[in-house]
C-alpha cells in the first residue's frame, strides 16, 4: 500500500472517531410529517467516487416518488454528479466540494456555506460511516434530519438491508413511518442513470461501428482498483472461456480511463471519458461482466444485466441487482460455474 493510501486510511479513521456521535437523526418523533408541506430536501453524499454517487440513485428515486413536487439539493464531491443526475429533474442544485480541498480552499469553503443558504424540510445523510456526510447533515438547517445510522429492526427485517444502495431507502421509509407516513413495502428502485432514448440510439451506432454484424454482444470490463483488479492470467483464462462458451456472441471490452486491458487488448475495445456515453454503449449490449467497480455500477445504472465479480469486497453491500443481474464470488465459484451462471442469465433475458 502506498504512503498516500496509508495517510488517507489514517485520516478516515481519525475523522470517523471524531464524528461518530455527530449528526444523529434529529426530529420530534411525535411530529406528523404528513401535515408538513415538504418542498425542499438536502441529500448529503460528499464522496467523489463514481460508484458511490450512482448508488444514491435508488434513494433519489424513492424521495421523488414520495414527494413528486419537491426540490432536491445534492451535497457531493467531485465532478461526476452533473452528468449522473442530468435527467433527474427534481434536482435543483448540485453543491460540489472540490476533490482536493487544500488546493481549492475557497471553493471548498464556498461549498460548505452553500448548504446554509436554505432551510430544508428534510436533510438526509446517505451513509453513516461518512464523516463529512454526518458533519454536513449537522451543519445544514432542517426540520427533520435523517442520519443514516443502522437500525437494528431493519437489519432483522430485510436480508438486503446491508446493501449500500438499499439501506438508505429502507432508512428513509422507516423514518417517515415513525413520523406518520404509511409503511411502504415496494421493491427498492434499481440504480438508474435515466438514459434518454436518443442517447441509447446514438450509442447503438457506436456498437455497430465496432462489431459490423447482427450478433448479440457481451460487454466485459477487465480493470478495477487495487486488490479488486483480477490479474492478467485470471482474465485471459476467463476471456477464453467466454469465447469458447459463446461463439455466437460478439465480445467487446470497455476500457477504463487509464486505457488499460487485463487481456492485452485481445478483444475489440470501446473507450470514452463520457460516462453517459459509456452507459448508453453498455445499454446496447446483452450483458455486462466486470469486477466490483464504478464501471460495474454504471452498467447496472444503464439497466443492463450486470454480472459483478467479487473477490475482496462484500457482495452483500455492493452487488448489482434487478434486470437479471447477479454477483459472483470468485473465491468459491469456478470459471466453469461462472459460465453456467452467465448462460442462465442470457437464456432468461432472451427466453
Amino acid at each position: 500500500m502506498s504512503i498516500k493510501s496509508n495517510i488517507n486510511n489514517v485520516r478516515r479513521k481519525l475523522m470517523h472517531r471524531l464524528t461518530k456521535n455527530i449528526g444523529r437523526s434529529n426530529f420530534d418523533k411525535t411530529a406528523n410529517i404528513t401535515k408538513v408541506d415538504v418542498k425542499r430536501i438536502l441529500i448529503c453524499r460528499p464522496n467523489p467516487r463514481l460508484g458511490n454517487q450512482l448508488l444514491i440513485t435508488p434513494l433519489l428515486q424513492e424521495v421523488i416518488a414520495t414527494y413528486p413536487d419537491c426540490k432536491i439539493d445534492l451535497f457531493v464531491n467531485g465532478n461526476a454528479a452533473p452528468s449522473i443526475f442530468k435527467n433527474y429533474h427534481n434536482v435543483n442544485q448540485i453543491i460540489r466540494l472540490p476533490r482536493k480541498p487544500f488546493k481549492e480552499l475557497h471553493n471548498y469553503m464556498k461549498g460548505w456555506m452553500a448548504i446554509k443558504k436554505h432551510k430544508y424540510d428534510i436533510v438526509i445523510n446517505v451513509v453513516k460511516n461518512s464523516s463529512s456526510g454526518r458533519l454536513s447533515t449537522q451543519f445544514a438547517s432542517g426540520k427533520f434530519k435523517f442520519s443514516g445510522d443502522n437500525i437494528d429492526d431493519l437489519t432483522n427485517t430485510f436480508t438486503d438491508y446491508k446493501h449500500i444502495a438499499k439501506g438508505p431507502v429502507y432508512n428513509f421509509r422507516h423514518y417517515l413511518n415513525l413520523l406518520g407516513m404509511p409503511k411502504n413495502n415496494n421493491p427498492v428502485p434499481p440504480l438508474n442513470l435515466k438514459l434518454a432514448p436518443s442517447e441509447i440510439a446514438e450509442a447503438s451506432k457506436l456498437v455497430q461501428d465496432i462489431v459490423k454484424n447482427n450478433k448479440k454482444t457481451i460487454c466485459i470490463f477487465t480493470y478495477a482498483t487495487r486488490a479488486k483488479c483480477y490479474n492478467l492470467n485470471w482474465w485471459e483464462n476467463f476471456y477464453q472461456s467466454l469465447r469458447d462458451a459463446f461463439p455466437e456472441y460478439n465480445i467487446i471490452e470497455v476500457l477504463p480511463v487509464e486505457n488499460l486491458s487485463q487481456i492485452g487488448f485481445k478483444a475489440p475495445t470501446f473507450y470514452s471519458k463520457d460516462i453517459r456515453e459509456i452507459a448508453a454503449f453498455i445499454a446496447n449490449t446483452a450483458i455486462f461482466i466486470g469486477a466490483d467497480s464504478g464501471m460495474m455500477h454504471l452498467a447496472s445504472a444503464s439497466l443492463t444485466p450486470t454480472v459483478g465479480l467479487f473477490c475482496v469486497t462484500d457482495e452483500r453491500m455492493y452487488a448489482p441487482y434487478e434486470n437479471n443481474s447477479f454477483a459472483i464470488n470468485t473465491t468459491n465459484t469456478s470459471t466453469a460455474q461462472s459460465i453456467e451462471i452467465i448462460t442462465a442469465l442470457l437464456n432468461k433475458k432472451f427466453a
